[in-house]
C-alpha cells in the first residue's frame, strides 16, 4: 500500500494528481492530511475543487512553532505507520509536515518518495530549504520537477538510480482545471477586467513578520496600486501580523483566502502577479503570466529561465519601477510540464514496489 501526505494548501495541488491516478490505476493507496492547515478556505475546499477523495485520517494537528508543529505531526503520524504498516511514503514539497513524515517513515525503515526534490534556494534561513534538504536526504524515491533538481541532488552525493526528473505535477492540477476555472470568470466578482488588475500573495515570516520589511514592501504596492487595481486574497497569517498596513493602501482590495478555482481564474488573466509564494512562481510561468517575486532568491529557477518570473528586490523603488517595466510574454512551457507528470511519477511507484 502507498501512502500519500497532505499537510498545507500549496501540497493538495502537487498531491491531487498523483492521487487520481493512484485511483485510476487500482493501485491502493491511504489518503493522509496532517491538517498544518486547518481552516476550511486554506484545505477542505481544495479537496472538493480538485476532486480528490476525501482523506481517509484527517490527524488535525493545527498551527503552531515549527517545533510544536512539526513534533505533533510526527506523533500522529508514527501511529498511523505502525498501525497500518504501507510499502511506501509520499510526501510533496517542503512545508513541516512534509519533513515531519518523512523523518518517522525513515525511522520506521519505511521507504519515503519525495514529490518535487532538489529545488534549492541555498538559503538556510528559510524554513523551507531546511525542509527540502533534509527530506530529500531521507527519501529513497526523489522525484525532480526542473533540471536544477538533478545538478542539485549529484552535488549533494545522493545516489542517481534514486532520482527522476518527471515534470511537476502542479502544472498537472492547472492544466485539468484551467478552462473551468476561466469558465467561473472570477474577476467579474470585484469588478475587474482580463488584463486590467494585478493579483498579490504575501506570507513569508521574512516579509510579513517584520513591521520595517512589511512596510517597505507596502510603499511599493501603494506605487503600483496608483496605475493598476491590485487583489490581495490575504494568508490568515499575514493578515495577523501586518493586515492593518496593506488595508490602509488605496487601490490594494484586501480579500478572504480563495479557493484554487477562483484563484486559479483571477491569476490566468491578471496583468502581473506580485507574490513570495514558490507554487505560484511556477503557475504563472505555465499560464505566461508576468511574475514578480518579492524574494531575494528563488528555489526554481527554470521560472527565471525560461517562464515569466522576475526576482526583485525588496524595495518600494524596486517594486514600482518591475510592475512599470516590459513584461516578458508567453515563453514555452518548461520540459515536462506538460499535464502528465504524475503518470511518470506512478510508473516509477510501480517499479519501485514491483522489486
Amino acid at each position: 500500500m502507498i501512502l500519500n501526505v497532505v499537510g498545507a494548501r500549496p501540497n493538495f495541488m502537487k498531491m491531487a494528481p498523483l492521487v487520481l491516478e493512484l485511483q485510476r490505476r487500482g493501485l491502493p493507496q491511504l489518503f493522509v492530511h496532517t491538517g498544518q492547515h486547518y481552516d476550511e478556505r486554506m484545505s477542505q475546499v481544495f479537496f472538493d475543487e480538485l476532486g480528490m477523495p476525501r482523506p481517509d485520517l484527517d490527524l488535525g494537528v493545527g498551527s503552531g512553532s515549527h517545533a510544536e508543529q512539526t513534533a505533533r505531526v510526527m506523533v500522529a503520524f508514527e501511529r498511523v505507520l505502525v498501525e497500518r504498516r504501507p510499502a511506501l511514503v509520499v510526501v510533496a514539497g517542503d512545508v513541516n509536515s512534509t519533513l515531519a513524515c518523512a523523518l518517522v517513515a525513515a525511522k520506521l525503515e519505511v521507504a519515503v518518495a519525495h514529490l518535487e526534490a532538489g529545488l534549492r534556494s541555498f538559503d538556510r534561513r528559510m524554513p523551507e530549504e531546511v525542509n527540502r534538504v533534509l527530506t530529500d536526504h531521507l527519501a529513497e524515491l526523489l522525484f525532480v520537477t526542473e533540471p536544477s533538481g538533478l545538478a542539485n541532488l549529484e552535488r549533494e552525493g545522493i545516489d542517481a538510480r534514486r532520482v527522476a526528473f518527471v515534470g511537476n505535477t502542479m502544472i498537472d492540477s492547472l492544466v485539468s482545471h484551467r478552462e473551468r476555472a476561466l469558465a467561473r470568470e472570477p474577476w467579474r466578482a470585484y469588478g475587474l477586467e482580463p488584463g486590467g488588475y494585478g493579483l498579490v500573495t504575501l506570507h513569508r515570516p521574512s516579509n510579513v513578520d517584520d513591521s520595517a520589511m512589511a512596510a517597505e514592501i507596502a510603499r511599493g504596492l501603494a506605487g503600483v496600486a496608483e496605475e493598476l487595481p491590485l487583489l490581495f486574497p490575504i494568508h490568515p497569517r499575514t493578515r495577523e501580523r501586518s493586515g492593518e498596513l496593506f488595508s490602509r493602501i488605496a487601490g490594494l482590495r484586501l480579500v478572504e483566502p480563495l479557493g484554487y478555482l477562483e484563484f486559479l481564474g483571477l491569476m490566468a488573466r491578471a496583468r502581473l502577479v506580485l507574490t513570495d509564494s514558490g507554487g505560484i512562481q511556477e503557475e504563472t510561468t505555465a499560464l505566461g503570466v508576468p511574475c514578480l517575486t518579492l524574494r531575494e532568491n528563488t528555489e526554481r529557477p527554470v521560472t527565471l529561465s525560461e517562464g515569466t518570473n522576475r526576482l526583485v528586490a525588496l524595495e518600494a523603488r524596486a517594486i514600482q519601477e518591475a510592475a512599470r517595466a516590459p513584461r516578458p510574454g508567453a515563453t514555452r512551457a518548461p520540459a515536462l510540464w506538460d499535464g502528465c507528470a504524475a503518470a511518470r511519477v506512478v510508473d516509477r511507484l510501480e517499479e519501485f514496489l514491483a522489486r
